[in-house]
């Protein structure tokens, strides 16, 4: 996968820029209003390979309770869901990998459970927007490198790393982010005998294995070409965000946490890394992190590659020291 990524880039770079118009897309997308987007340079969107739900998300999905589950390994990731009054909920990346959104609903509140693997950047929002619930599925664009979701009910583009409209009716419209966490399936099920976790989808996909391999390793992003990150960070260390803040995750694991600018961030050896080896469960420790608030209440951050951070908070704050 890492030398198919490698000799793809350039191509797909090229085509990307050769179509960088909305009119070229608008076949696909008849009911998408392309005059009203946030967009400066159309340049900046390209395709990543599969056509609109080439990559399918997930809808109602299915779950198990966590002594039932056999196929997960301990140290796989999984994005943790904890809605006070209901039962914690774990979302491996082993299937999120392959499909990218799931939407669920947690009581009351309407999820989506997002992971784009190229910005390893796992967030959970609230799909309650202006009074519609909304649904989403996988554009097979990406901005930046990162998925451009888009809403089944108006056709309009969402930024996955950001939660923003940014192209369509929708456009400027924000999705509220909910505290949410990855860590390793022996950690979610340590603390929550009792949890849900998804079950397998009924797809013919090779859960468990990474398309990606060797990907956090890479020099470059695939079909990124902006800056990179400022300090001398690698464009694909993985950094903490909160809000319009980053932490370097090395910072965070060296110091063993930190407690600065309202937060308390705290690492954890156990959890592999969805973007390594072949075989997600072989995959070396990147840790565990959580964000909390003075009150110890879960605070809603990503852990994404700075290259994202850097591309999408161009103004943002490092938190280098």
């Amino acid at each position: 996968m890492a030398r198919f990524i490698g000799f793809l880039t350039p191509l797909l770079l090229i085509a990307g820029l050769a179509t960088a118009n909305p009119s070229q897309w608008r076949h696909e997308w008849p009911e998408t209003n392309f005059q009203k987007n946030n967009i400066d340079n159309w340049s900046e969107i390209m395709s990543g390979g599969p056509p609109k739900d080439g990559i399918p998300a997930i809808d109602d999905p299915k779950f198990l309770r966590a002594g039932d589950e056999r196929r997960i390994s301990g140290t796989e990731p999984v994005i943790t869901v904890e809605i006070d009054g209901q039962t914690p909920r774990a979302y491996p990346i082993r299937y999120l990998t392959w499909h990218e959104i799931v939407n669920d609903q947690i009581g009351g509140i309407p999820v989506a459970v997002t992971f784009c693997p190229l910005c390893n950047s796992g967030i959970t929002f609230d799909r309650r927007v202006q009074g519609k619930v909304l649904s989403f599925g996988v554009s097979g664009k990406l901005r930046h490198s990162d998925m451009v979701m888009y809403d089944r009910e108006t056709q309009s583009w969402w930024q996955q790393a950001i939660g923003e409209g940014i192209v369509g009716q929708m456009t400027g419209l924000e999705l509220r982010q909910l505290p949410s966490w990855m860590e390793s399936w022996d950690q979610f099920r340590a603390r929550n005998p009792e949890g849900l976790v998804m079950a397998e989808p009924d797809f013919n996909r090779s859960y468990g294995r990474n398309p990606y391999q060797g990907y956090d390793s890479f020099a470059r992003p695939f079909l990124y070409n902006g800056e990179n990150p400022p300090h001398g960070i690698p464009p694909l260390e993985r950094v903490v965000r909160v809000g319009d803040r980053a932490w370097p995750l090395t910072r965070i694991r060296d110091a063993s946490g930190v407690q600065e600018a309202g937060v308390s961030i705290s690492w954890e050896k156990g959890q592999a890394s969805a973007l390594d080896h072949g075989t997600i469960a072989k995959g070396r420790d990147v840790g565990t992190v959580r964000v909390r608030d003075g009150q110890g209440r879960d605070v809603p951050h990503d852990v994404m590659f700075a290259f994202a951070f850097h591309a999408f908070w161009p103004n943002g704050t490092w938190m280098v020291r």
